[in-house]
């Protein structure tokens, strides 16, 4: 391998390095982002249930975080869904849901939160803040 053929592999990799999260990053927020009726990105956001990516939420206790707006959406069962905030009111890490308790833990101190967002176990204080979602065929509808 010749030095230039050694620069340019560098050159190459770096940019690469740096151009393909950003790319990756924006694609993935358009998957997310969208609006129905005449609300503004920043009022809701919509998830096709029908995209792989979000298979886990066709289930009852399935359940993701949306990770563009640190929100966590649980499938509760009979076509009900759940979406909370998904980062701790304690020290921001970010909840994960337990189906078998049907609740929130904080893996970071211990903090518990109910199906509502309500604090069950400290050292949070302050409970998950809690967001409408509609579901209208293969489309949740959350507002923010």
């Amino acid at each position: 391998m010749t030095r230039r053929d050694l620069i340019q592999k560098i050159v190459l990799g770096g940019t690469t390095i740096i151009i393909l999260p950003v790319i990756a990053s924006s694609c993935a927020k358009d998957e997310v982002d969208g609006t129905n009726g005449g609300g503004s990105n920043s009022d809701k956001f919509t998830i096709d249930l029908t995209t792989p990516a979000y298979s886990a939420l066709n289930a009852a206790g399935g359940w993701m975080v949306v990770a563009a707006k640190n929100i966590i959406v649980v499938n509760t069962g009979s076509n009900a869904f759940v979406a909370l905030d998904s980062v701790c009111t304690h020290q921001g890490c970010t909840v994960a849901y337990n189906s078998g308790t049907n609740n929130f833990p904080c893996p970071c101190h211990g903090s518990l939160y109910s199906i509502t967002g309500a604090v069950i176990n400290g050292p949070a204080t302050l409970p998950l803040k809690s967001y409408p979602v509609s579901k209208s065929g293969n489309i949740l509808t959350i507002s923010l």
